[in-house]
């Protein structure tokens, strides 16, 4: 069964699409390469195209007739989005939009959509439910959040499914080795701290009068390839449920654990008794 990455040669997208195939799915690769990496593309063909090109990509929906889509494909730097806005706006939320009026206009194929927590701004409370106000602070954020009501809009319009994902800072990288973390530049904390230990330099701790023992930030981390299982997990479990519902899930671990339970229709697990946020679902 083919699925369609879109961002598949990029960092989270390159490890889905391991895991893809470790479930038997063939992962198609739909990347322009700006940011990824034609070596992390190896359970599947690759097509070298922009989201944004409606012709190209009608094409490969055609060759391929894909299951489902995952959606990778953006731009993930906040302090990038800060400085050039109209980047982040033109590729995340424009380019998506001319992606999905390409699947909408072939068919409505399910779309799992890789969001991000980014999405709710300075939290009011911590943990951070998942019906916590999204108010986003960045360029960045907004995109991602454009991107959600857009997929909203078009269920109530054309019955597209969808499930959005929505976690903090991926980590780690594949236990086998195969694959892994390369951005260039490289802003990701432990990477750099790595780097660091290697050419004995030191390294930019950002902040040290946080409310805590040492004044450094706390962090909410997920290792990529949880992040990838709760991708594939998610677009299994859109497969089966058709009905609207929305569910707290904070922890790649808690998603996997729930994704196996029989899954009620409507009623929705309290959230107050979740860990700090650091993943959630919406699913349609």
């Amino acid at each position: 069964m083919n699925i369609l990455v879109t961002g598949g040669a990029g960092y989270i997208g390159s490890h889905a699409c391991k895991e893809l195939a470790a479930k038997g799915y063939v992962p198609i690769t739909y990347d322009n390469l700006s940011r990824g990496n034609v070596w992390a593309v190896k359970w599947g063909p690759l097509e070298k195209a922009d989201i944004a090109d409606g012709q190209r990509l009608r094409t490969v929906l055609e060759k391929y007739q894909p299951r489902a889509l995952m959606h990778f494909a953006a731009y993930a730097y906040v302090g990038e989005s800060v400085e050039q806005p109209l980047l982040y706006y033109g590729n995340n939320f424009t380019g998506t939009a001319a992606m999905l009026r390409t699947v909408v206009d072939y068919h409505c194929i399910p779309i799992v959509f890789s969001s991000s927590c980014a999405t709710y701004g300075l939290p009011e409370r911590v943990p951070i439910a998942e019906d916590h106000p999204q108010r986003p602070i960045n360029p960045y954020g907004h995109s991602k959040l454009f991107v959600e009501r857009m997929l909203a809009d078009l269920n109530v319009a054309y019955g597209l499914p969808w499930i959005a994902l929505r976690y903090f800072n991926a980590a780690g990288a594949d236990p086998d080795g195969q694959i892994g973390e390369a951005h260039d530049p490289e802003t990701h904390l432990i990477p750099l701290v790595l780097a660091a230990a290697r050419a004995g330099t030191p390294v930019a701790i950002f902040g040290d009068d946080y409310d805590t023992r040492d004044g450094s930030c706390v962090r909410d981390y997920i290792h990529v390839s949880d992040i990838a299982d709760a991708h594939v997990q998610a677009l299994e479990s859109l497969e089966v449920i058709a009905a609207r519902s929305i569910w707290p899930m904070h922890t790649a671990i808690q998603l996997k654990k729930w994704l196996r339970r029989p899954k009620p229709s409507a009623a929705a697990p309290s959230s107050r008794k979740s860990p700090r946020a650091a993943l959630a679902i919406h699913r349609y």
